[in-house]
């Protein structure tokens, strides 16, 4: 019989049998705590934290709860089908890495990016590798494999370097662009703010920018003559306060799918359609840029409505296999991760994140399995019922 992603537990049962237990975590509660215990006190402040008061972040995975998925009973859904359609590729998973500014630094060797990347080749789960990298873009690509990768970009002020950023992600073979929208600033962030800590300014993730020609053509000297004016260089272009008048020109640097990241209101997803953009990312960053409380998945399924069958991407409170079915029931076309996968690394690698990718896919499909579900299309709105006395989860 053809193996299924709930399979994963019977190989942990019977290396049970022989004594072999897993040794990495099974829940998400475990998984954080040993990765903040192996993490430096930075590295571990900047992912785990949110914005403000971190309320939004909170609001993010409390938003989870409040819905039930209905079982079906007498549907023998002896076979499970995960697979999806995104811009023309078959995927076998509806689960991507979503993009992490610091994935480099969560590795203990210092190279999380390429480690994240050979978990992608290992499971067919896509990267959406950041801007914001250790190794430059060429390299995390050529550790895909077989399974097609993004490229996000924080689009700088300096319009011919984002040229040859996107330019440089199409060669490379990436497939598709990701622009984020919400991060031209940095929110207010008071683990960060405490420590007086932004990885970046401090040189780390900039192989991106300080191997492009066009950036480096713009410095006196080499970064690595001068990596302070680098630095220097970095802050002063990171971010474009894009607006819709930019929304042509980013369409005209590449034909590979573009898709923009922090639509969370139906008029932007409508408007972003109409621009020819060929995604919907429906996020708010994780709770990382802006506290005030809206979880992105109360958006999700407006927005959803709003795109019109465009693809929408979905992340922000992902912690379980059973959060990427409600994301998908609310009509998700794929669903993206953040830290879990981060915690994954820090403790074992791209072993850490083969398991935690095969672990959220397992539970993922047993829910399918057990609730009657048998294909992605049977999750629909209808699958789920608000469920009460939900609330946020304690701090």
């Amino acid at each position: 019989m053809t193996p299924q992603f709930g399979d994963y537990q019977n190989e942990i049962y019977f290396d049970g049998l022989r004594g072999v237990v897993p040794g990495l975590p099974m829940t998400f509660t475990e998984l954080e705590a040993r990765a903040e215990a192996v993490m430096s006190p930075s590295v571990w402040s900047y992912v785990a934290g949110g914005a403000g008061d971190e309320h939004t972040q909170r609001a993010n995975v409390a938003a989870f709860r409040g819905w039930g998925l209905i079982p079906r009973m007498l549907v023998g859904a002896v076979r499970r089908e995960l697979s999806v359609e995104l811009f023309g590729m078959k995927l076998p998973t509806p689960l991507l890495m979503s993009p992490v500014g610091v994935i480099g630094l969560c590795a203990q060797d210092g190279h999380g990016d390429l480690a994240t990347a050979r978990a992608a080749a290992r499971t067919g789960v896509p990267m959406i590798a950041s801007t914001l990298s250790v190794d430059p873009m060429e390299a995390v690509a050529g550790e895909f494999g077989q399974t097609p990768g993004f490229f996000q970009l924080y689009t700088p002020t300096d319009r011919k370097l984002a040229e040859s950023l996107i330019g440089r992600a199409e060669a490379a073979g990436f497939k598709g662009i990701v622009v984020t929208l919400d991060t031209w600033v940095t929110g207010w962030r008071p683990r960060d703010l405490s420590t007086g800590n932004f990885p970046q300014l401090r040189g780390h993730c900039l192989a991106n920018y300080t191997s492009d020609p066009v950036f480096r053509a713009q410095l006196a000297r080499t970064p690595e003559e001068d990596p302070r004016a680098a630095v220097a260089y970095w802050a002063r272009i990171f971010g474009s306060p894009l607006t819709w008048d930019d929304l042509p020109w980013l369409r005209s640097l590449t034909d590979l799918p573009l898709i923009l990241k922090g639509i969370c209101h139906p008029d932007d997803a409508r408007r972003a359609k109409d621009a020819g953009v060929d995604g919907i990312y429906c996020s708010n960053h994780g709770g990382r840029q802006a506290n005030g409380g809206l979880a992105a998945l109360d958006a999700l399924p407006a927005v959803v409505d709003a795109a019109d069958g465009l693809p929408v991407i979905f992340d922000s409170g992902v912690r379980s296999g059973a959060d990427v079915i409600k994301a998908l029931a609310l009509g998700a076309t794929a669903v993206g991760i953040g830290r879990p996968y981060a915690y994954g690394l820090a403790l074992g690698g791209t072993d850490g994140i083969v398991h935690i990718l095969r672990a959220l896919l397992a539970e993922a499909d047993l829910i399918m399995a057990v609730d009657g579900y048998p294909t992605l299309a049977d999750l629909t709105p209808q699958s789920l019922l608000r469920t009460p006395g939900t609330g946020t989860p304690p701090r």
